[in-house]
């Protein structure tokens, strides 16, 4: 819409902008259930607590590989090789799975984004609407004012 046009009333207003829409739940209904699945990984995965686990499994992994009698130890330092392993493999398919999380999520910022755009253009014509209707009524009133004026002068 052009910012040319000038709406009168509250009626020519409403026929020009839709009803607002809750982004939330457009967002939430686009969602595959893959999609669901990456946000729920790319929420929890970028967390502290799960920060700590990794770190907890690497701590204990390390020190019972060092530290434990000889007979007990499964991954032998110094080469840790099966935590290696393990651990690349973690970091294999966790990035790519974060990744489309923070695309969906983007996805997301864009949807609100566009919505709050339309929003913010909505309310700069209603208060444009108010604005003229205030200058209207301060025109009605200067006249009603010089009538008066005029009247007492009598």
């Amino acid at each position: 819409m052009e910012s040319s046009v000038k709406i009168q009333t509250v009626k020519e207003l409403q026929g020009v902008f839709a009803p607002a829409k809750n982004t939330n739940v457009i967002h939430r209904n686009r969602l595959s259930n893959l999609d669901k699945l990456a946000l729920f990984a790319t929420d929890k995965i970028g967390t502290m607590g799960f920060f700590f686990i990794i770190f907890i499994w690497t701590l204990l992994w390390l020190s019972w590989n060092m530290f434990a009698p000889l007979k007990l130890r499964f991954d032998p330092f110094p080469a840790f090789v099966l935590w290696l392993f393990i651990s690349n493999l973690i970091q294999i398919h966790l990035m790519p799975l974060i990744m489309v999380g923070q695309n969906i999520q983007g996805k997301h910022a864009e949807l609100r984004a566009e919505h709050d755009f339309e929003t913010d253009r909505k309310a700069e014509k209603e208060i444009e609407t108010i604005l003229l209707h205030l200058e209207n009524q301060q025109k009605l009133i200067l006249k009603i004012l010089e009538k008066i004026e005029k009247l007492e002068k009598r």
